[in-house]
């Protein structure tokens, strides 16, 4: 039988994580296995039920917040001994609104995702590809990584800083086989507006 390709997917309780880890656990020739990953594994029925169901020889559900080590450091555990070919940096936070009424910690969790939770999951998984001299590295960025967009100042602030991240690591990352490989996304169709972190509307600014 085909050895099937590993990949690990963070923010797969909805939107793009979710609809990836739909599209290759659901593949008809049974080609990928996938370790669909969530902060909150109840919100993992969704994927389920999208399957019609468990397929364990194609997904398996693993919680994992990005912005936790301990929990980075129990999907790694999980994984382990397993040959990880992909790995899949998605999860991700939004803050709109004019930057005056933005709270510093509201701003903090936008990076504390985005950008650091990016590079702990990449921290948590490169040792292993490292040592293979193989694998891949996807990241979610935006089209907000490559110019501002009104009102979303902050959001855009971690996405440039995720582009900076990454085309610095293609450059080193190369030798070892290992290929980076960003996604700017633009407008997709997915709940990210509706769980945008919103800034105080009693605030006078606003």
């Amino acid at each position: 039988p085909m050895e099937k390709t590993t990949v690990l997917i963070t923010g797969c309780s909805s939107g793009i994580g979710l609809g990836l880890a739909t599209r290759l656990a659901a593949d008809a020739a049974r080609r990928f296995k996938v370790f669909a990953t969530m902060r909150d594994l109840a919100k993992g029925e969704r994927l389920l039920e999208r399957l019609g169901g468990c397929c364990p020889e194609t997904l398996e559900l693993l919680q994992l917040d990005v912005t936790d080590p301990r929990s980075l450091d129990a999907a790694a555990h999980r994984v382990q001994g397993q040959r990880l070919d992909v790995l899949v940096c998605n999860a991700g936070v939004g803050l709109m609104g004019p930057l005056e009424t933005c709270s510093e910690q509201a701003m903090r969790r936008v990076f504390e995702v985005n950008l650091f939770g990016t590079i702990r999951t990449i921290q948590a998984f490169l040792p292993a590809m490292k040592r293979r001299r193989a694998g891949r590295i996807i990241v979610s960025s935006s089209i907000g990584g490559l110019q501002g967009l009104p009102f979303n100042s902050v959001y855009c602030a971690s996405k440039f800083a995720v582009e900076g991240l990454c085309e610095s690591l293609a450059i080193v990352l190369r030798p070892f086989n290992i290929h980076v490989t960003l996604v700017e996304c633009g407008p997709v169709n997915t709940s990210f507006l509706e769980n945008l972190q919103r800034t105080d509307p009693e605030g006078s600014e606003l």
